[in-house]
Formats: C-alpha cells, structure tokens, sequence
C-alpha cells in the first residue's frame, strides 16, 4: 500500500511539472532577432527595476517585475492573442512568468534561454 501511494504521488508531481511548462516554447537567443521581427511579438522583461537599471534589451515593451505584488494584474490587463518573449536575468523567473501566462489564457509564451545573461547585443539604459 506505501508503495502504490508513493507512486501515486511521483506521478501527480510529474504532471503538475509538466503542467506548468505546457504551452511555454523555449527561444534561443539566435532566434530571438526574427522573432521580434514578426507582427503582434511583444518582449516582457520580468526582472526587477534595480536589474532593468543596469541595462535591458532595447525591443523591451513591458517591465513587470515577476516578484513584484501586482504582478499578475499586469499580466491579465495584457492581449493574449499576442506573441509574447519573456526574458529574466538567467531565464529561470522568466519561465515561471511564461508559465503562468500560459496557465491564464496566453497562447504564444516565449522564454528567452539564457536571458539577459546570454544576450549578446547592445543594451539600452
């Protein structure tokens, strides 16, 4: 009986992981310059203001801070029939904001791989 419980519950954790990454396509960053070529892509940067400070990506539309507490109200005010690259330091908080986007109706969720870490064009300040 332990044992068919702990099955039970590896395989509701596998689910729930798989969940949350369904619906997010991971973008590398040789693509991302074609992408945001293409009508209606919009780029979030998910960082924090202090990070965005430092330097953002200049096609950069959007700032919402992933950790910040209106963080989901930005979110919902936002078109979900648009394409959307989202981007963070290293792409870790930038998966979890795709994530939730696809969670919430957003179709077309990018995340940068590597994020802002990996970028190898000119930053804007």
């Amino acid at each position: 009986m332990k044992q068919l419980f702990i099955l039970f519950v590896t395989i509701t954790a596998f689910a729930a992981c798989n969940a949350q990454s369904e619906g997010v396509k991971n973008l590398s960053q040789q693509d991302l310059t074609a992408k945001l070529q293409e009508k209606n892509t919009v780029l979030i940067d998910v960082r924090t203001s202090i990070e965005v400070a430092g330097g953002y990506i200049p096609e950069s539309e959007y700032f919402i801070d992933i950790n910040g507490a209106n963080f989901e109200q930005k979110i919902a005010k936002l078109d979900t029939s648009k394409t959307y690259v989202i981007y963070c330091r290293s792409g870790a908080r930038s998966g979890r904001a795709a994530s939730y986007m696809s969670q919430n109706g957003f179709s077309e969720v990018y995340n940068l791989e590597g994020g802002i870490l990996d970028y190898t064009g000119k930053l804007k300040q």
